[in-house]
């Protein structure tokens, strides 16, 4: 009878204690307005940024003001076919609402969440469903709470911009290491794509570490990561804790061997256009039209694309 009665408070609290901690943890999620209320599009997308108000050049390169975003991801789950990750990067030369053609996290600088999804949707032709930002200092904040983790590069970094300091190889990281490596882009010849992978790298690291089936028995560390992500995340209005794990579900998919990852098709990663543009990324005009159908209608056999041109 004790045996039963220890058996029923173990089920109980195993029922519980998420549902509790899923009450917690959406009250102390952060919102704005962000999305456009565009008709949708087939499928989920979701656009995810790192804010980040360091200046690392771009602000005295193109002359814009205000806060910044060194990373800006388009996930997409399709109705049918492979969820795809797609690294969007930061120099993008793009028409903004109302401003121009500039580079692309110019919008964030000049609108925040709302021009920057618009600018994203009209280069896209996709509607964006949720929105998500993290501030960069969230970063560390996310990979200590899992434990740290296992990053890659395989040639020497001694940069002073962003911090990253690294010896080629495969090292354990903390957070302050995992931002850097992160944001490094200076010393990197491939520049935003190089960071890009990085970036998608580190994601797919931290996803590793948060395994369903392990947190459910760590409620310690289930509190310290969910902690972490919600003082350093703002979604969209819309966007409830439900549909941060269908994001986060998203992110595994597309970083397993049935999902894509990579960059829009790229002809130029020196582009010049004239004025204060100063350098920038030119998306190929013949074949990102085309690209960016296909991972709206998921036709796209799952892989890498994108990257560097030519390569």
């Amino acid at each position: 009878m004790i045996i039963g009665g220890v058996a029923v408070l173990v089920l109980a609290a195993l029922i519980a204690w998420p549902i509790g901690l899923l009450v917690w943890a959406n009250g102390k999620v952060q919102h704005t307005a962000a999305l456009s209320g565009a008709a949708n599009t087939p499928g989920t997308t979701y656009l995810l940024t790192g804010s980040d108000s360091r200046a690392d050049g771009g602000i005295a390169q193109d002359g814009t003001e205000g806060a910044r975003t060194d990373t800006i991801l388009l996930l997409h789950v399709p109705d049918s076919g492979p969820t795809a990750l797609i690294s969007l990067p930061r120099d993008t030369y793009v028409d903004i609402p109302g401003q121009g053609p500039a580079k692309l996290n110019a919008a964030f600088a000049w609108g925040q969440a709302p021009l920057l999804v618009q600018t994203v949707e009209g280069l896209t032709g996709l509607t964006i469903d949720h929105y998500a930002e993290i501030g960069m200092a969230g970063v560390e904040q996310i990979v200590d709470a899992v434990g740290g983790v296992n990053l890659c590069h395989d040639v020497d970094v001694n940069d002073a911009d962003s911090g990253m300091v690294w010896t080629a190889g495969c090292h354990d990281v903390d957070g302050v290491q995992a931002l850097a490596f992160a944001r490094m882009r200076k010393a990197d010849p491939t520049g935003d794509v190089g960071r890009a992978e990085r970036q998608r790298q580190l994601i797919g690291a931290v996803m590793g570490k948060v395994q369903p089936s392990q947190l459910l028995f760590r409620p310690g560390q289930q509190v310290s990561l969910i902690d972490a992500g919600t003082q350093a995340l703002t979604v969209s209005d819309e966007t409830g804790i439900v549909d941060m794990a269908k994001l986060a579900l998203a992110f595994r998919t597309a970083n397993s061997a049935e999902g894509i990852t990579g960059t829009p098709p790229i002809a130029s990663i020196d582009y010049r256009p004239g004025g204060n543009a100063g350098s920038t990324v030119l998306l190929d005009p013949e074949t990102a039209p085309a690209f960016w159908v296909a991972i709206r209608d998921g036709s796209l056999p799952p892989g890498p694309v994108g990257g560097m041109p030519g390569a």
